[in-house]
Parts: structure tokens; C-alpha cells; sequence
């Protein structure tokens, strides 16, 4: 039996799926190339089923689904951005983000 990993990177500038295979890059494709919107950011389901159909794994095989995810880098550039308009538009921030009492954060929209 193949054991098989979806790694999956979105929402972000460029989202893309790579699939390893017993620990080997087998298909990787970015979102933009089906969709054909330069720097798509959306969930990459198009990439998704590509793949693991390159791959000729079901998504029912997998051994495991990885999300690439760097959540201070993403604040970072929030705060970035923000403080480039502030203070005329530091309301914004805190509608669009919200630090819990976690060591993490989500922000709804980034």
C-alpha cells in the first residue's frame, strides 16, 4: 500500500497542491494554471484534483492532508499594511482580526 500526503498551500498569493507518494514528489501544480487568474488565492481544488489524479491516488487513500500555514508572517504583513494607512484606517484591523486567548490567531479575510 502507497502512503500517500496532500500538501496543500491557499489562501494566500499563489495557492498550489503537491502530492508525495512513499516520500517522493510525485505532481505538484499551482491554482492559477487551471483557473488562469495570475496569483490565484482561493482554495485549490482544481490543483487538488490534479494531483492525485497525476498520482492515481483517491483522496480516500490518503495517509495524511498538510496545510502550509505561517499565521505571524500573515499578521506581520496585516500589521504592515495597516500601519501604512494608519490612523486613518487602524479601525479596520481590528474588525478584520482577532487575537484569542490562544497562542494563535485568525484572521477572517487574509
Amino acid at each position: 500500500m502507497k502512503k500517500a500526503i496532500l500538501g496543500i498551500s491557499a489562501f494566500y498569493h499563489d495557492s498550489a497542491a503537491a502530492i508525495l507518494v512513499d516520500g517522493k514528489i510525485v505532481a505538484a501544480a499551482q491554482e492559477e494554471r487551471f483557473t488562469r487568474k495570475k496569483h490565484d488565492s482561493s482554495f485549490p481544488i482544481h490543483a487538488c484534483r490534479y494531483v492525485l489524479q497525476e498520482a492515481g491516488v483517491s483522496y480516500k487513500d490518503l495517509a495524511a492532508v498538510a496545510f502550509y500555514e505561517k499565521p505571524f508572517l500573515k499578521f506581520e504583513r496585516l500589521l504592515e499594511t495597516y500601519h501604512a494607512f494608519a490612523p486613518s484606517d487602524l479601525s479596520a484591523l481590528s474588525r478584520r482580526c482577532w487575537l484569542g486567548s490562544r497562542k494563535s490567531f485568525s484572521c477572517g479575510g487574509c
